[in-house]
């Protein structure tokens, strides 16, 4: 069985390799290495898989999954230029898939229940842009 959180956040950012030129960041990132950056309305979707339990039904209390993106995804990222404001994108350029997998990283330990685990995180850049990220090195 798989339950499903979605949330939102709005965040600014832009995609540059510090050890590129702005010359050649444009030409791998395009407008999005605008140092001035740009700013999304992200779309995060977080998946759960395992079983209900026997007595409450619920393979996980969607209040405190909701409670949970809030502490680790939300108040740090909401309103934040991720690439000076939110370790580790002051290093790492805040993709959409990277953004996935760092979410992963910092909700896994607090997902990792008796009978349930975190299956994916998906994030929308756009309505029909995202990436997810399913688990493996994070």
């Amino acid at each position: 069985m798989r339950i499903t959180r979605r949330a939102e956040f709005s965040a600014s950012h832009f995609c540059a390799l510090s050890h590129f030129t702005p010359e050649e960041n444009r030409a791998l990132y395009g407008e999005a290495a605008n140092p001035h950056g740009h700013g999304h309305n992200y779309i995060v979707e977080v998946t759960l898989e395992g079983e209900p339990d026997p007595v409450t039904g619920m393979v996980m209390d969607l209040k405190i999954l909701k409670d949970v993106i809030n502490e680790e995804v939300i108040e740090p990222m909401d309103h934040r230029f991720l690439n000076h404001e939110v370790p580790p994108f002051d290093k790492v350029v805040p993709t959409a898939e990277n953004l996935a997998r760092e979410i992963w990283r910092r909700l896994d330990p607090r997902l990792r229940l008796p009978n349930a685990h975190l299956n994916s995180v998906r994030i929308f850049e756009t309505e029909d842009q995202w990436a997810e990220y399913t688990g493996g090195q994070a």
